[in-house]
């Protein structure tokens, strides 16, 4: 049985979704790996280390017409035409936004499970991939308002004079938030946290940072240990506190989402006009329309004297490590699939599997997507 790497397509995606590493694991359970040529080159894994782990390096035509394909992004409308009938895909697959990508991926015969859609379950851990970019993300998103920051993460005390740290905040306490706090308290900054659910409060003291309590009125827990939407006044109320909180800040992180919902408005333009010139704003929130409302994606912009950070894929700026993880989940999700089946896989026979059932978004012309006890695990 085939196993297809190819090069992903999406605009400034560097990760690769297999390493020489797991190429190796997965062809001691007797996998042929057919990796595009120049799949891992941005990631850092070039082709010889590939060939030299036991994959055979092919064209894109080949990676996706093989019988099982493992990818980062949703595949492209042109791509979904390539994949084999019958064929399994392990992908994103977006499932937030209808595009036409489901239909079509059922029309083709594609038994495509959905990455976002694997239940967050203690025996699914070592298959999220969600988790394990947020990580990154959280970490890579202090290190870039380093960049932005014109000044000291830490106190110096130096015979020129001292500064004290720089005072940072961050918005949502999910594995995002939490690794940012983690991240900026290393790295020397005074630390908050705030999150909707009171709940994460232990969390965000747990990691060095002082929690920001606010009384809105409501509980803001959701199902699965998300947020959910807070009503009008909810929402009004908290804006209308956290802008007290929010001018002090040097750095604001903000991580805050509502799965498939537009992401809640937590930094005003009035907080921003009342932040210190040179302050920054990291809104990891971008792709789905921003916690601050003068954000825009995959852009950095001024507006009011703060510099506000839109990048909406954090992990592809760390694309070694990155792939590294999303390589591994997919690898267990390989190996869950061939304890149900065993060779060759076959989805069928995974089905009544609680992970597969929850993920699997096509099988065998038909469209399972919206069925009961499906639910987003992103």
């Amino acid at each position: 049985m085939k196993i297809g790497i190819p090069k992903e397509s999406a605009p400034g995606e560097r990760r690769v979704a297999a390493t020489p590493e797991t190429v190796q694991r997965l062809k001691t359970k007797g996998f042929d790996i057919l990796v595009e040529s120049g799949a891992g080159e941005c990631a850092h894994f070039n082709n010889e280390e590939y060939r030299l782990a036991g994959a055979e390096l092919v064209s894109s035509d080949q990676a996706l017409g093989a019988n099982l394909v493992l990818k980062i992004n949703k595949p492209s409308f042109a791509e979904i035409k390539q994949l084999l009938p019958g064929s399994i895909l392990l992908s994103y697959l977006d499932m937030c936004r209808d595009d036409g990508t489901w239909d079509l991926l059922a029309k083709g015969r594609i038994n495509a499970l959905s990455l976002e859609m694997i239940p967050r379950i203690s025996r699914a851990q070592n298959l999220d991939t969600l988790s394990s970019q947020a990580n990154i993300a959280g970490y890579r998103a202090v290190l870039e308002s380093t960049n932005l920051f014109a000044r000291f993460f830490p106190m110096m005390m130096t015979s020129a004079g001292s500064v004290k740290p720089a005072r940072v905040i961050v918005l949502g306490a999910g594995v995002a938030g939490l690794q940012a706090i983690a991240t900026a308290k290393r790295l020397g900054a005074q630390v908050w946290g705030y999150d909707v659910r009171p709940e994460v409060k232990e969390q965000i003291q747990s990691v060095g940072a002082k929690f920001i309590e606010l009384d809105i009125g409501e509980d803001g827990a959701g199902d699965g240990g998300y947020a959910k939407e807070l009503s009008n006044n909810a929402q009004a109320r908290e804006q209308a506190l956290l802008t007290e909180h929010l001018k002090s800040a040097d750095i604001i992180i903000s991580t805050a989402q509502i799965p498939c919902m537009p992401a809640p408005v937590l930094i005003t333009e009035d907080a921003v006009k009342k932040m210190r010139a040179g302050s920054v704003i990291i809104d990891m929130a971008a792709a789905s329309g921003g916690n601050c409302p003068l954000t825009e994606a995959d852009k950095t912009i001024v507006k009011h004297g703060v510099t506000i950070c839109g990048i909406t894929n954090f992990p592809a700026l760390m694309p070694t490590d990155a792939s590294n993880f999303f390589a591994r989940n997919l690898m267990n999700m390989v190996f869950l699939l061939l304890e149900l089946s065993d060779m060759p896989l076959d989805i069928e026979r995974c089905i009544e599997d609680e992970i597969v059932a929850t993920s699997l978004v096509s099988v065998n012309g038909e469209l399972r997507f919206g069925t009961p006890g499906t639910k987003m695990a992103g």
